[in-house]
This record gives C-alpha cells, sequence and structure tokens, in this order.
C-alpha cells in the first residue's frame, strides 16, 4: 500500500487521487437551510473539538453549535437537527434517550445503548475475530484477555488456567472518562499482579514495533494516523525482568511517527480493503459513526493485525483536517434528511 503521508485518508467511495480516497462532499450538499448541532461535551472534550477553525467553516456553511443545558428538560431546548454528546452516567444515558424516542426525526451522535458497550473493555471487543472480512488483504484478531474483577493476588492461578503468557497489559474494565480508566500497566510475572487494581482486563503484550495504528472514523471516513507505541519485548527480557510498570497513554502522544525513521514493514498502514472492512462490520455491529480504533501489526507479519481498543467520539483534534472532515460530514446527514424529507412527501419508501 502506498503512502505518501503520515496520515492516510480514506472512504468507501469517492474520487481516486494518487493512491488516496477522497469524497468532495462540500460542493454536492451545499445547505441553504440552516443546521442547528446541539452539543453536550465536557468542558475538555468542547475545547478540543469546538475549534475556531471548526466554527469557521461551520457558520460558512450555515451550520451552527449550540451548547445544550443539562439543568433545563432537554425537550424544550432546540430545536435541534442533530445532538451530539459524550456524557457520562446513568442520568444523562436516560435522559438522551428518552430523547431519542420522542424525537426521532434529530440525528443523535450516537446512540446511548450503543456507546456502552464500549464503555466496558471486557464487551468492546467480543465477537471481533468472527468478523467477515475475507478477501480484505489481512487478519483481523485480538489480544488473549480475562478480566479480574476483585483479587488479584489470586488472578495468578486463572491466568495460567486461561493459558495467557506474560507480560500483560492491565487496564482498568471499565472507561469512566478519567485519567484513571486510561491508565495502563505491563506486568512481568505473576506476583506483580497483586498489585493491581481491579476490576481491571488483563490483555496478552503482542511485540508490535514500537508503532500503533489509530484509526479515526466520521461516518463513511477514515483515516489512519500511526503513533508511537511501546517497544518489543525480547525473550531476554521476559526471562529478567519482574514486577509491574505503568506506561503513558502512548496512543495519545503529540508526535506522529516519521516513517522514514522505521522499517517499511513496520511503517506500513494497515490495507485499505481490511481498513474498510472492519470498520463497515464494526458500524454495523456496534450501531457507531464516531469512533476511532487501536490497531497493531504483529511483528514478523506483514498481515496479521490486532484491535486492542475501540473509543467513542475520540480526540478528533489529533486527525489531520479533522474541521473539514466533520463539516462534509454534518452536511452529509443534512442531505441524508432532506432527501428522506422529499420521499416521504412522495410517497417513495427509503
Amino acid at each position: 500500500m502506498r503512502v505518501e503521508e503520515e496520515e492516510d485518508k480514506m472512504v468507501p467511495q469517492g474520487i481516486e487521487t494518487d493512491g488516496e480516497v477522497v469524497v468532495d462532499t462540500a460542493s454536492s450538499q451545499q445547505q441553504q437551510e440552516r443546521l442547528v448541532i446541539g452539543y453536550a461535551l465536557t468542558s475538555k472534550k468542547k475545547q478540543s473539538f469546538l475549534q475556531p477553525k471548526l466554527e469557521v467553516l461551520a457558520r460558512k456553511k450555515g451550520i451552527s453549535f449550540v451548547s445544550i443545558d443539562q439543568d433545563k428538560p432537554l425537550s424544550e431546548q432546540g430545536p435541534f437537527d442533530v445532538v451530539l454528546h459524550k456524557l457520562l452516567g446513568n442520568e444523562w444515558h436516560d435522559v438522551i434517550q428518552d430523547y431519542q424516542q420522542k424525537h426521532p426525526e434529530v440525528t443523535v451522535l450516537d446512540p446511548p445503548g450503543a456507546i456502552q458497550r464500549i464503555y466496558n473493555r471486557q464487551s468492546m471487543l467480543q465477537g471481533l475475530a468472527d468478523l467477515n472480512l475475507t478477501d480484505c488483504d489481512g487478519i483481523i484478531s485480538v489480544p488473549k484477555q480475562m478480566v479480574v474483577l476483585q483479587d488479584t493476588t489470586s488472578s495468578a492461578n486463572e491466568v495460567a488456567k486461561a493459558g495467557l503468557k506474560f507480560p500483560l497489559v492491565a487496564k482498568p474494565l471499565l472507561v469512566d472518562g478519567t485519567a484513571k480508566s486510561h491508565q495502563l500497566f505491563l506486568a512481568y510475572d505473576c506476583l506483580s499482579l497483586a498489585e493491581l487494581e481491579p476490576p481491571l482486563v488483563l490483555q496478552e503484550f503482542v511485540n508490535h514495533g514500537g508503532v500503533l495504528f489509530k484509526v479515526f472514523v466520521v461516518g463513511d471516513v477514515i483515516r489512519v494516523v500511526r503513533r508511537f507505541s511501546l517497544p518489543n519485548v525480547s525473550n531476554v527480557e521476559k526471562e529478567k525482568v519482574a514486577g509491574v510498570f505503568q506506561f503513558p497513554r502512548v496512543s495519545s502522544a503529540a508526535a506522529t511517527v516519521d516513517k522514514t525513521d522505521l522499517d517499511p514493514r513496520v511503517a506500513e498502514l494497515p490495507p485499505k480493503p481490511l481498513l474498510k472492512g472492519l470498520v463497515r462490520e464494526l458500524r454495523n455491529r456496534l450501531g457507531l459513526r464516531l469512533f476511532n480504533i487501536d490497531m497493531i501489526r504483529e511483528h514478523g507479519s506483514q498481515d496479521v493485525f490486532y484491535v486492542i481498543d475501540i473509543n467513542y467520539f475520540p480526540g478528533y483534534g489529533k486527525m489531520p483536517d479533522y474541521e473539514q472532515v466533520f463539516i462534509d460530514f454534518f452536511l452529509g446527514l443534512a442531505q441524508a434528511k432532506h432527501e428522506k424529507g422529499l420521499c416521504v412527501k412522495s410517497g417513495v419508501e427509503m
């Protein structure tokens, strides 16, 4: 697969230009009517997502962002064409679910029930190994993993029964938006497991050449960015190193990987057919349109990839040109809604 930039731009349909697939939806989806997007985001997410460039581009296209007041009934606010949200808690879950049922004409990004699945790392990756990805130029798998709900001191026997091999990556079971829920540890031996705080997921560490692929999804658009990750763990290191070590959130590091400094077999992005097939299957299974996939390539392999994490509404500020991608996405939603309305008026079934 030919790569000319740090990130690869992909969409399932579009115009092929110099090895990249791009879609020019701005010209074909011009909307004269005002598009109102209500948003319910944490202050941190608002700051990272609603950048000045995004708001300027939005105004030029007749798109306005309106903050949702969480102290007022949602149905009394708006009207909205789209509700964009990322808030945690059962109370908000019930609010947005009730709103979605009462206002089916509003596009909710994304349905709360779909989001809940990937907030639990036990259910997040379930079924991925069974995805229908034939003729996609690659293999998708997930690392072996197990869940520890209570006592980590007695989990050593369970690790052996599950057939997991050290070192193990330890992750909090639940993703709750806190910094703690993103803390990652690498455990080299059974005794070190006692130092970890449950509930958590233990996942086999897969050598991957120190490079992680962040696959950003916005509707039908796919973009891939390389990030530095943990280096390979040698057999000598496995034998000599003991204990548990916390490591930083390597997937959110500011610097992208310069492919010129890497072995081409490590730097090469996952094949486009594989990414398209994976994203298509996940969209259908998860019911999400805004998410990202963290992938690694098994070291020494060309076509074996592991999905290690899935995130809803990730930090799109790290995705190059995310502003224009979202403008096109929102205009596409408006166009689809407009066409559906015309079909309903004319009695044509969608």
